[in-house]
Parts: C-alpha cells; sequence; structure tokens
C-alpha cells in the first residue's frame, strides 16, 4: 500500500512539472509576422529625343550623333536618330517629323533642310506638346526654342577673310554654296559676300551650288575655274563642296595655285589641307551641336527655361595651329561606333 501511494505522488509530482510554464526569457509580445521589402524609388523617367539631321552621308552629321548619344546617356534619354540620306530631300524630312509627332515622342531636335518648308512642322509638334530644338540649320521663324549652331556668317565672313590674305588681297574668288534656301547656306553665301564687299581690290565670280553633294561640287568648281579663268581662289560652304572643290584643283594641276578655303572637317578635307589643296578649314563642334540640343530639349521638357541661341564656336585652322591641343580636339573628335 505504501509502495502504492508513493508511485501516486512521483506521477502527481511529473504532471505537475510538465503543465507549468518554463520562466519565459525578456523578449517582446509575439506579433503577427510581416514581410517587407527593401523600399526602391522610383526609376526616373527616360524621354525619348527624336534627333533628325538635315542628312546622314557625311561625317559632319556622324559626329552631331555622337554627341546627341553622349548627352542621351548623361540624362537618361533614349535617342532615336533619323534623317533623310541626302541634305536635299526635304520631303523626306517632312515626313520624318510628321511620323515622330504621330509617335509623340518627348522632344525633338533637328536641322532643318529647309528654313521656310521646316515651320509648319516645327509648330505642330510645339503645339502637340512636343519641345523642339534646331541644330546647325535653323528655320525663318522663332518658334523652336533654341538654336544652337555655329554663327554662320562670321566664320563664312572669317574663312573668306583668311582666302583674301591667301591671294594676296586682290583678284577673283568664288563661293559654293550647298543648297539656296537652307539657312546655313545661306549665311554663309552672306559672309562670303561681307568679306569681299569690305575689300575693294576683290571680285566675288557668280557663285555655284553644289546641292551638298561632292561630285556636283567638282562640277561648279570645274565650271567656275573654266568660266574665269583668272580666278584665284575658292570658298566652300560645307564638306561635300570642299571634298569636290579639292578634286577639280587636283585634276587640273592648280594645287597652290587656286587657294581653296572650306568649312568643315572630315578626313578628306584634313588630308587635303595637309597635303596643300586646302590652305585653311572653318571648322564647327558638331559634336557640341548634338551634346547641347539634346540637353536643352531635356530641360525643356522638364519645364526649365533654355536660352534662345546658343554659340557653338568656329575655329580657322591652318597648317601653322594645325597641332594645337584644342583644333586637334576639333579634327578628331571621339565617336564611339
Amino acid at each position: 500500500m505504501l509502495r502504492y501511494v508513493s508511485l501516486v505522488v512521483v506521477i502527481m509530482a511529473m504532471v505537475a512539472l510538465i503543465g507549468c510554464p518554463k520562466p519565459t526569457e525578456t523578449t517582446p509580445p509575439t506579433t503577427p509576422t510581416v514581410k517587407t521589402e527593401t523600399t526602391k524609388e522610383a526609376p526616373a523617367k527616360t524621354y525619348k529625343i527624336a534627333v533628325v539631321p538635315k542628312g546622314t552621308a557625311y561625317s559632319f552629321w556622324k559626329t552631331v550623333k555622337a554627341g546627341a548619344d553622349a548627352a542621351g546617356k548623361e540624362v537618361g534619354a533614349e535617342i532615336d536618330w533619323k534623317g533623310p540620306a541626302e541634305e536635299t530631300d526635304i520631303a523626306r524630312q517632312i515626313g520624318i517629323i510628321e511620323n515622330f509627332i504621330t509617335a509623340k515622342v518627348d522632344g525633338i531636335v533637328m536641322a532643318a533642310c529647309d528654313a521656310k518648308a521646316l515651320v509648319p512642322k516645327v509648330k505642330a509638334a510645339q503645339e502637340a506638346g512636343i519641345p523642339v530644338i534646331t541644330i546647325d540649320s535653323g528655320i525663318a521663324t522663332d518658334d523652336a526654342l533654341s538654336f544652337v549652331a555655329t554663327d554662320n556668317v562670321k566664320g563664312a565672313r572669317q574663312g573668306t577673310e583668311r582666302l583674301i590674305e591667301l591671294i594676296g588681297g586682290e583678284g577673283q574668288i568664288g563661293c559654293i554654296p550647298f543648297i539656296k534656301g537652307a539657312a546655313t547656306s545661306d549665311m554663309r553665301e552672306q559672309g562670303f559676300n561681307e568679306a569681299v564687299k569690305a575689300n575693294p581690290k576683290v571680285q566675288a565670280v557668280k557663285p555655284l551650288w553644289s546641292e551638298g553633294d561632292a561630285a556636283k561640287a567638282m562640277k561648279a568648281a570645274e565650271n567656275m575655274m573654266t568660266s574665269n579663268p583668272e580666278l584665284k581662289g575658292i570658298f566652300a560652304a560645307n564638306e561635300p563642296g570642299a571634298i569636290g572643290a579639292a578634286q577639280a584643283i587636283k585634276q587640273r594641276k592648280m594645287t597652290g595655285k587656286i587657294k581653296l578655303v572650306a568649312f568643315d572637317a572630315a578626313d578628306a578635307e584634313i588630308n587635303a589641307l595637309k597635303e596643300g589643296t586646302i590652305q585653311a578649314l572653318v571648322v564647327q563642334d558638331p559634336f557640341k551641336m548634338g551634346y547641347d540640343g539634346v540637353k536643352l530639349v531635356v530641360d525643356a521638357i522638364q519645364g526649365k527655361t533654355v536660352e534662345k541661341r546658343v554659340d557653338t564656336g568656329v575655329t580657322v585652322v591652318t597648317m601653322d595651329n594645325f597641332n594645337d591641343p584644342g583644333v586637334q580636339k576639333l579634327l578628331y573628335p571621339k565617336i564611339e561606333e
């Protein structure tokens, strides 16, 4: 009996121990588990910027594209580069602008093939809420928010003044503009005429247009030399004009006898400068045009005030200053393929 009672006592003690809660540690009260994620900032909007050059065939425009792409990377913008193959294809450029308006891009950066023909399209874009910045070649009105370009009148005047120095301050010189009615071409022709007017001993022969084509520029230079046997110099207003005129001078074996000053700095022009067919180049900064154009249009999209006119500068390059670091940077801009 005693053994039975003892067994019962032991069993009751064990039950008591099992039923009693263990001493609690100093932990906070249990709360429902909530799964959380690290808070992330909403990604910045990626703007779609249309960049429409006058043409795509020449190195000048490739450098403009490089500048636009560089700015696009900085501001997080997607650059849609599209333009007519030829600078004379006004209808094609109008169609491209219309398509970008329909696609509702965030902004447009463009170089107008024709100063008047593109005015309605710039207005249409702005009315659709798409800001427009013009580069290199503007339009005939001030509808674009900003114009980013060389002072073309000043640059052409400086280049022509250099040409006049090269011919000894007197004699006949001719101008090869590219497209009549294109703002840039007209401005450069104006600068040429201003320089001639300021030098009474210099006579300008009839201008001949290249239509932005090197083969046509070569023909224009040949005709100019044939019609004017006393011709001493030629001012070519753009890259294809320079290339064509240089070819014509070399073919006539007139290198050094007929002086040639030209706008732009394509590889073929630089080579012609080194060999003496071209005596001076009026060098722009196309990289800066593309870069500033994109930066300004993004500023406009964000509601910031933009400058109405941005002068990207011009440098007259000869073999005397060819190796200057600043000149080398202009002649050989870094372009990522």
